[in-house]
């Protein structure tokens, strides 16, 4: 597969400071597919300069032409979903379908969403004898996971371009030919030299000296809360602003009055996409005590669709497959009961995990309050509203939820919840809608407005 044995700094292709490289590997089938450059803190340097060199004509630049680049961008993407598919199902593994639909088809929609609305923002309001002006923060380091590669990117890039500042990306080791292909959409473009910078590298090298390096401005990182916590540190010292979306273990509630099968089915079903490496996945069902015996039986009924290698993708790499398996083998070793699947590899090439589903599971127990990122759900019963608000509250994270019932029931419900989004009865993905997490889940939201807010910083002045 085609892969760029340089970095993209200031507008070209040029050779990284460093010879060494990093394997790119099929998780289906654990063959290496392509080499690219480990860059290094004199790469990162050399990008965050291009960036700071570049911000003041593009911040000067009026938002109806940052929105015009952004339109550019959008529709190079458009053009290219199909080599873009390809490449995700390549080196991450999502079955073809998915691979179209969500990993090339939704960047596109968001990338519009921002050409929208950087020619509509309010960069300029009236405010009593104030004007207040919304302005860019400067030199952006995005640090963006491997579960959504496109997507992730899209979701940091835009949004700071839109709002008139630059950006360097060090993408995750595992899927940076997605990030190249970004690279080259965004040259097609015509965006000007330095705008946007790409760095490949492993996070503890690259993505370390992108966080610590004094001329980045905010850093928006996507990933684990361990080491969202190492960036906030890092950042809090420096003072220096921060976005992180991080971990979620999120709940879907299922109220007595919700149509049980269609709540079970497309709760199973949001687990098993992208085969459980979603952060805001719904991996814990709580269901009534009274329900509780059906809805295991029709959990069972609707995984079982979800074959390894068809519907079902491998884990990105052995590291996460085995880190998975182990979560099964614990939730087994402290008394939850197996309805589906398992710890044992289900295919003998590739970073497969059966789709599994617990029953029998208490909410202390570590698959009910540990991130596992894998095709794992965990079934809990509860008593009352109260003892499931409880349980769908009692951990560390609030990223996501569900609730289904009654629509004013689960209204109300949704609303006593600790997470920065929940659906309700199945209600669609928004991506105007801001994303983000209450506790340990992050700081600041992605999409929409909000999202092209956590860009910009706000003056005011008096008259």
């Amino acid at each position: 597969m085609k892969a760029h044995d340089g970095m993209y700094i200031g507008g070209t292709w040029r050779p990284a400071a460093t010879a060494d490289t990093l394997a790119v590997v099929n998780p289906a089938d654990e063959q290496v597919l392509a080499h690219v450059p480990a860059g290094t803190a004199d790469d990162v340097d050399a990008a965050v300069r291009a960036a700071r060199a570049a911000f003041p004509g593009w911040a000067a630049t009026p938002p109806a032409d940052r929105a015009a680049r952004l339109a550019a961008l959008r529709d190079v993407l458009a053009a290219r979903q199909g080599e873009i598919a390809e490449t995700v199902t390549a080196e991450l593994g999502a079955p073809p379908k998915l691979a179209g639909t969500v990993h090339a088809g939704l960047p596109v929609l968001v990338a519009g969403s921002y050409a929208e609305l950087a020619a509509t923002y309010a960069f300029e309001e009236k405010v009593g004898n104030s004007t207040v002006l919304h302005e860019p923060v400067g030199v952006v380091g995005a640090i963006t996971p491997w579960n959504y590669p496109l997507h992730q990117i899209v979701a940091k890039v835009a949004p700071a371009l839109a709002a008139g500042c630059t950006v360097v990306l060090k993408p995750a080791e595992d899927t940076p030919l997605t990030a190249q292909l970004f690279a080259e959409a965004v040259d097609e473009a015509g965006l000007p030299a330095g705008v946007f910078n790409l760095v490949t590298g492993l996070g503890p090298v690259a993505g370390q000296a992108l966080a610590e390096h004094p001329d980045v401005d905010l850093v928006s990182f996507t990933g684990s809360t361990a080491v969202g916590r190492r960036i906030g540190a890092t950042a809090g010292g420096a003072v220096k602003r921060v976005a992180l979306e991080l971990g979620g273990k999120s709940a879907n509630v299922i109220l007595p009055g919700a149509d049980l099968a269609r709540a079970v089915a497309v709760g199973i079903a949001n687990v098993m996409s992208n085969s459980g490496q979603t952060c805001s996945a719904w991996t814990r069902m709580l269901v009534h005590t009274d329900q509780y015996d059906e809805a295991v039986a029709l959990a069972a009924e609707a995984v079982a669709k979800y074959t390894p290698g068809d519907r079902l993708g491998p884990l990105v790499n052995a590291r996460q497959q085995q880190r998975v398996r182990g979560y099964i083998e614990q939730g087994v070793a402290e008394g939850a009961r197996l309805v589906a699947g398992g710890p044992e590899a289900p295919r003998e090439t590739g970073y497969y995990v059966a789709p599994t589903v617990f029953a029998d599971v208490t909410a202390e127990m570590t698959i009910a309050q540990e991130e596992i990122f894998g095709p794992v759900v965990s079934i809990l019963r509860y008593e009352d509203e109260d003892d499931a608000l409880r349980i769908a509250n009692g951990t560390v994270y609030g990223l996501a939820g569900a609730v289904w019932g009654p629509q004013d029931e689960a209204v109300a419900f949704a609303r006593r919840m600790d997470t920065g989004q929940v659906d309700i009865n199945g209600g669609r993905f928004n991506p105007l809608a801001p994303f983000g997490g209450y506790k340990q889940s992050g700081v600041g939201r992605e999409l929409g407005s909000h999202g092209l807010a956590e860009y910009l910083h706000t003056k005011s002045l008096q008259f």
